[in-house]
């Protein structure tokens, strides 16, 4: 969990189905001998089953219940996203149902590379007060709702339900509703129980489940990116991280029905897919005979994990590669990695294909061996120093970004000057800085103390963030000058005259609003839209984003 959070919470008004619900128990026999005088009851449940199938199978599909969804900005903060489902399923108004459903999304710094708006994060524990503070709002109306109207449950679902489900199930007593990450398949069991008036919590993780089969919805409002999960779960167990005791271990999604999602994208127009993962290069596909083999999964040179080495499967160079062929036209960005899952064959492969942006997100977390190795990270200061060399060599023009953690358990001033010393050394262009913040269940929590003070924390982190910010000045005027492809997301936020998108190398780019050649080198003039390639010459640059000049239209094959 950080500053932004994983939530969902539905706010079900209960409804009664349009259709009879069938309940259906296998019997269960302790020998063959007792499968007798069962013929009668078996065709009697069949024939149910089948009607009831044939009743599912000609009802609502979830594309049904996005109808008129509108996006609601109004009082909402940035670093939540509301989202208001205004109108449902129309065949269901015939019997009289009027059923809203509200979802407050809050998403978490597993995903910060690609949906945070702002360079730096200061407040891990943010969203997390949000959301109590929510739940007690909705508590409070759900009170207020008891007697004149219909009843309202309340669920959440994600990391938080998981971690926090006796504080809500037992002590709070706030929500109906539980379902972990990998408990969405059992929503319609957890609704029907709180329908019956009782809490349903459902929060086992598993080894197995992907969500492969379900095609997701993509509801974008400009349609120009996308995100598609790869994979779940971490086996780092990194001493600080809850995700392994959230999320589970890592499952690889199979190969096929990524592919199948993203060609559908490229039909639908878009123009940008961000693949997502806890440990996003670490995936590797066991799906399918073929992909067994003998082959060691190679790490980066100096790097070593907790577990052993894995064997066989298909890999994210082999991933990376065949997504990259689908749509030439496509950006393909990839997030959140690990640092030791870049072996030379991925980096290759991002320098040869003009389509997979040339940005790298390299968490440090330290710059210290001695944090690092209570981070239980896997690598030392001089390793993450190599591959980084090795990183520009093989890729000259990537840009770089980075997690930090200041005021880790243990942790001295030496510590801290090590961690300034190295955002200095490497110089990145985007960053995420956090101040430490203990969380149950992991290794440090039970075996390390975290004994650096709130106040030094906070001093260290505002240190941290103000060398960032020099560096990246340095880095990014660095551009001055250069021509960029950008692709164009829409309006500014500051100006209705000026439009923004981003450089390959995920940079912010600012520039006015107008017709421009629409080849290189023509006269022939055109507008300017959400979604559209252009090249733009940089004329300033701060910490945070860029400045340019339109020259003209442009495209992926033309780089």
């Amino acid at each position: 969990m950080g500053h932004l959070k994983i939530l969902k919470t539905f706010n079900l008004f209960h409804f009664p189905p349009p259709w009879t619900p069938v309940r259906y128990i296998q019997p269960r026999y302790c020998s063959n001998a007792a499968n007798t005088g069962v013929t009668s009851r078996e065709s009697r449940t069949s024939v149910l089953l089948d009607k009831f199938r044939t009743q599912l199978s000609s009802g609502p599909g979830f594309q049904d219940f996005i109808t008129g969804v509108s996006v609601n900005k109004k009082n909402v903060s940035n670093d939540t996203l509301e989202l208001n489902i205004l109108q449902l399923y129309k065949p269901w108004l015939n019997f009289g149902i009027n059923i809203f459903i509200y979802v407050y999304i809050y998403a978490c710094p597993l995903y910060a590379p690609q949906l945070m708006e702002t360079n730096i994060s200061h407040d891990r524990e943010k969203a997390e007060q949000t959301i109590w503070n929510r739940l007690q709002q909705l508590t409070a109306m759900k009170k207020k709702r008891l007697k004149s109207h219909a009843p309202m449950k309340i669920g959440i679902l994600g990391c938080m339900a998981e971690r926090l489900k006796t504080e809500l199930l037992e002590r709070e007593k706030l929500v109906d509703v539980l379902a972990g990450p990998d408990a969405y398949r059992d929503l319609p069991r957890l609704l029907t129980v709180a329908d019956g008036g009782h809490q349903a919590s459902n929060v086992l993780l598993s080894l197995e489940e992907t969500y492969a089969d379900i095609m997701p919805v993509h509801y974008v409002p400009q349609g120009n990116s996308a995100f598609v999960s790869i994979m779940r779960g971490c086996d780092n167990m990194c001493s600080y991280c809850i995700v392994p005791f959230t999320r589970g271990r890592e499952r690889s999604r199979p190969v096929s029905s990524i592919l199948e999602e993203i060609r559908m994208l490229s039909d639908q127009g878009v123009k940008e897919v961000t693949l997502l993962g806890q440990n996003v290069n670490s995936y590797r596909d066991m799906s399918e005979e073929q992909f067994y083999g003998s082959d060691m999964t190679k790490l980066s040179r100096g790097f070593k994990t907790v577990y052993q080495t894995k064997q066989g499967g298909l890999r994210f160079s082999d991933l990376l590669d065949q997504v990259s062929r689908i749509d030439p036209d496509m950006r393909i960005r990839f997030t959140s990695p690990h640092p030791k899952d870049f072996p030379d064959e991925v980096l290759h492969l991002i320098a040869e294909r003009g389509n997979i942006c040339k940005q790298i997100h390299l968490p440090a977390q330290s710059g210290s061996n001695q944090v690092l190795k209570a981070m239980r990270r896997g690598y030392t200061r001089e390793a993450y120093l190599d591959l980084v060399e090795n990183v520009r060599r093989i890729i000259p023009e990537v840009s770089l970004s980075s997690d930090f953690i200041s005021g880790f358990c243990g942790e001295t001033e030496d510590d801290h000057q090590q961690t300034l010393s190295l955002i200095r050394e490497v110089g990145y262009n985007v960053g995420f800085l956090f101040a430490y913040s203990l969380r149950k269940k992991t290794h440090a929590y039970h075996r390390l103390q975290d004994d650096v003070p709130a106040e030094v924390k906070q001093r260290r982190l505002e240190e941290c963030i103000s060398v960032f910010r020099e560096e990246a000045v340095r880095v990014n005027t660095a551009l001055i000058g250069s021509t960029q492809l950008v692709l164009v997301e829409g309006e500014s936020k500051r100006s209705a005259k000026d439009l923004c998108g981003r450089t390959d190398g995920n940079m912010k780019v600012i520039f006015p609003k107008d017709n421009v050649a629409l080849e290189p080198a023509e006269s022939q003039t055109g507008p300017i839209n959400a979604g559209d390639y252009v090249l733009v010459k940089i004329l300033s640059a701060t910490s945070q984003s860029l400045r340019g000049q339109v020259l003209s239209h442009g495209s992926l094959r033309s780089k």
